[in-house]
């Protein structure tokens, strides 16, 4: 799974999801791409296994590239634990992604495939999601 290497700070505050996305609006790297109708914060776990649907429908044909990185640490406490006594432990990683952001790109396949391989991988998401083409949207 995706992790920073290493981070200037454990712990980070919650924040929230403001407006649309500020950058990486657009197709870079592909044809086809998966693009975030909904701010939401997204876990390595769920990139992953987005990553493993999105590969495995397209049988490892063709190239993805993931557009997100997971670089926020949510901390959780444990079940039972009264409250104070500060800030739990770093659990897991989260990408922030605004409505806009283009999460997954591929190419190398058929419109066909891809179109059902991103909604394939669009399914493992938390979020509303829409196929997007270099040509205009499908």
């Amino acid at each position: 799974m995706l992790s920073p290497k290493r981070s200037k700070y454990r712990k980070q505050h919650k924040g929230r999801i403001h407006g649309l996305s500020k950058g990486g609006f657009s197709l870079t790297f592909g044809n086809y791409g998966l693009k975030a109708l909904q701010p939401e914060r997204i876990t390595a776990r769920q990139i992953e296994s987005a990553r493993r649907a999105i590969t495995r429908a397209m049988k490892r044909a063709g190239r993805v590239w993931i557009r997100i990185f997971p670089d926020v640490p949510v901390s959780t406490k444990p079940a039972e634990v009264r409250m104070g006594s500060g800030k739990g432990s770093p659990e897991f990683w989260v990408a922030r992604v605004a409505p806009g952001r283009i999460m997954f790109e591929i190419d190398g396949v058929s419109p066909e495939l891809a179109k059902e391989a991103l909604t394939l991988g669009a399914a493992k998401l938390p979020i509303k999601a829409k196929f997007v083409t270099r040509m205009g949207d499908a």
